[in-house]
């Protein structure tokens, strides 16, 4: 059975890990495996510096890894942003007035022509 005490203890450190928690941006993952794969330092002594464990620094490598191999293949979808989207949604709809604007003109020259017959 466990004491208050020591409960209180693992989750003082539950949360201080919690709370400490490292976020590391899509650059900096890069820059660490790069770093790993200059083999200048071990694997080891990379993780100690960054202060990862050698687990996230292989999977880190193994996505990296992937991710090439997947462009080099040939590969070539990406995931467009939202930005991206909402400019292709409005030049569409632009597009779409232009061809109904062209067609509309169409219908009128040719019943027009039509009459002069």
């Amino acid at each position: 059975m466990e004491t208050p005490k020591k409960k209180s203890t693992e989750k003082f450190v539950k949360d201080i890990r919690k709370y400490t928690l490292r976020i590391f941006s899509s650059e900096q993952k890069i820059l660490i495996v790069m770093e790993g794969l200059r083999a200048e330092i071990s694997v080891a002594e990379l993780c100690r510096k960054h202060n990862i464990a050698q687990s996230q620094f292989y999977s880190w490598n193994k996505e990296f890894m992937e991710a090439g191999k997947k462009r080099l293949s040939g590969d070539i979808t990406r995931e467009a942003t939202s930005d991206e989207v909402s400019d292709l949604k409005k030049e569409n709809a632009r597009l779409k007035e232009i061809v109904a604007d062209l067609v509309l003109r169409y219908d009128i020259v040719k019943k027009s022509s039509d009459m002069l017959d």
